[in-house]
């Protein structure tokens, strides 16, 4: 059975063996916070242990977002843990986290913190990098994992542990998404039917932008096998064979704009979505390096290596995120 633990002196008392991994949730656990305890249970394995903490962070939420409004479901999160194998739920009081009250001094998110999330939710990065580390001391985990949707805040989060030395590893896991794609989030309850049918164009133009890399990387790698494809182009035309002329010029041009036709397809649905009642009111939508969050240009012909492809919008009042993991000149 799920223990519930409501300060850190109980969390603290509790007999340890082997490895203790963590998952940080802010409650109103759904089946994506379900899959990072599961995967929690397995890496922890049977001796080891999992403790789930739920904790409504005030910190990073900024002025007119919805800390009233964002739900609190301690009682479905218990059972939502325990059915997915948590040995614990920590779930202190905000004093118990901040006894002094807000802290004075706080960790700085630094220039990563302040790019696409962090320019449109001021504050939010340094508040949760500074909930993280104090959560980190309080359950003192060998192990915490993270989900991949808030790509931005896991790169975040390792910065951190590497820049400030802290002994844990930190896993990330894949988003989970519904039947339709739409990545898995507390907030999706706010939306209305209609709302939601919207809110697919996130996913859908995130989709679109993969199978436009899909078709670059693809003819990336034919480029790469047939060296001389300019010229067996001219060639295929000088004797009329138009259509393999075509599509040995397409190879030709494979490798630039690789980054601005990925951005370009999934720009075009959420153009499209913008004009959908209600419509889709874009934040951003930005190809970036994984590792510090910075754009990849569409001037960088040759870019090779990870990238993340991120969406953020509004749908009504409801404010959604999702992006997809891409690499650009993987080996065929």
């Amino acid at each position: 059975m799920t223990t519930l633990l409501r300060t850190a002196d109980e969390l603290h008392a509790r007999a340890r063996a082997g490895r203790r991994a963590v998952v940080m949730t802010m409650g109103a656990l759904h089946e994506g916070h379900a899959t990072l305890i599961r995967t929690a249970r397995t890496i922890a394995g049977p001796e080891g242990e999992v403790v789930v903490t739920v904790f409504v962070n005030p910190l990073q939420f900024g002025k007119g977002e919805d800390l009233d409004r964002y739900p609190r479901t301690l009682e479905a999160d218990l059972k939502i843990a325990e059915e997915a194998g948590a040995d614990a739920v920590f779930a202190p009081s905000v004093d118990e986290v901040y006894p002094g009250g807000e802290p004075q001094v706080r960790i700085s998110a630094g220039p990563m913190g302040e790019r696409l999330e962090g320019a449109s939710r001021p504050g939010h990065f340094d508040g949760m990098l500074t909930v993280v580390a104090k959560l980190l001391h309080l359950t003192r985990p060998d192990i915490a994992l993270y989900g991949q949707k808030d790509a931005q805040q896991l790169a975040l989060i390792r910065r951190m542990v590497r820049d400030l030395n802290f002994g844990v590893e930190i896993v990330g896991v894949p988003t989970v998404r519904e039947e339709d794609g739409l990545a898995l989030s507390s907030r999706n309850r706010y939306l209305s039917p209609g709302e939601r049918r919207t809110a697919l164009a996130l996913s859908q133009a995130l989709f679109a932008g993969r199978d436009r890399h899909a078709a670059q990387e693809a003819l990336r790698a034919r480029a790469r096998e047939v060296p001389a494809t300019r010229a067996r182009a001219e060639a295929l035309s000088a004797i009329g064979e138009s259509r393999a002329a075509a599509d040995a010029h397409a190879v030709a041009k494979a490798v630039p704009g690789a980054a601005a036709a990925v951005r370009a397809a999934a720009r075009l649905v959420l153009d499209e979505a913008a004009r959908l009642d209600p419509p889709l009111e874009l934040d951003y939508l930005a190809l970036v390096d994984p590792s510090d969050f910075t754009e990849i240009t569409d001037h960088e012909d040759d870019f090779t290596g990870e990238a993340v492809l991120a969406v953020a919008a509004r749908v009504g009042t409801t404010r959604l995120i999702d992006n997809i993991p891409l690499t650009f000149g993987a080996a065929s």
